[in-house]
């Protein structure tokens, strides 16, 4: 079977994504009933310092990582499936969306912030 892996970027190049990489597991609380797609779970800042590390931080937890550029890079693909002409098959083709060269690791345990009540 031939599947097809199409670029459609041009000559901008594709657009560049980065892997967030958490150790641990990223639970939702018990009441919530909606779809986790597009949830925000917490705000990602980028220090103005010369190394390039990262504060995330998810309700009263704070974590901090750094940018490490991955070995070989990854492609992002969307799959779409396309009739050809006159038959009842069809034709697999993959698009590239963008690409991945580096990911923000996370790999400490979370430090805890206190509001502070005087």
């Amino acid at each position: 079977m031939e599947i097809r892996v199409k670029c459609g970027c041009g000559e901008e190049g594709c657009s560049e994504w980065t892997i967030v990489e958490l150790q641990g597991v990223v639970e939702t609380q018990s009441s919530f009933q909606g779809s986790v797609q597009n949830l925000e779970i917490g705000r990602l800042c980028h220090s103005d310092s010369s190394q390039e590390s990262y504060t995330f931080t998810v309700g009263y937890h704070e974590l901090t990582g750094s940018k490490v550029t991955l070995k070989k890079p990854l492609l992002v693909l969307k799959k779409l499936q396309k009739c050809t002409d006159g038959s009842s098959e069809k034709e697999t083709e993959l698009q590239v969306v963008g690409i991945i060269r580096s990911k923000i690791l996370f790999k400490t345990r979370p430090k805890p912030l206190f509001s502070g009540t005087n």
